[in-house]
């Protein structure tokens, strides 16, 4: 006969919550410094109006990560491999220092080969 121990639950009555990771914190925090510079960016006119959806969506992202929601991992996962790829087509044309570039693309390819990890899609809920 085998004993199994109870799992804890909360005085509450809820399962317990998953933990938060540490690096979805800071891609969460990335991607509101990314919303805010879009955002500046469009006030200073150096982007169009159009650009604040692009702002909003990252703002959605961040705080839908820090949640822990699947559909949120789905486009923040989606932002930065676009950026990753936006920063290579503007090195590819000489439109941006070689040294930016490289290293928002490093960056960019660093946070989805984090987001795509197992134990970070395990933490995920719908």
């Amino acid at each position: 006969m085998t004993d199994k121990l109870p799992t804890p639950v909360p005085a509450e009555g809820k399962p317990a919550q998953p933990a938060l990771l540490p690096g979805l914190i800071c891609i969460g925090l990335y991607m509101l410094v990314l919303a805010a510079v879009v955002t500046l960016g469009v006030a200073q006119g150096h982007y169009p109006a159009l650009f604040l959806i692009l702002s909003g969506m990252f703002v959605t992202a961040s705080f839908g990560l820090i949640r822990l929601f699947r559909w949120a991992w789905a486009l923040t996962l989606a932002a930065v491999f676009l950026l990753s790829c936006y920063y290579a087509w503007l090195f590819s044309h000489g439109q941006m220092p070689g040294e930016v570039a490289l290293v928002q693309i490093g960056l960019n390819l660093v946070l989805f080969l984090y987001l795509v990890r197992n134990d970070v899609r395990s933490r995920l809920r719908l």
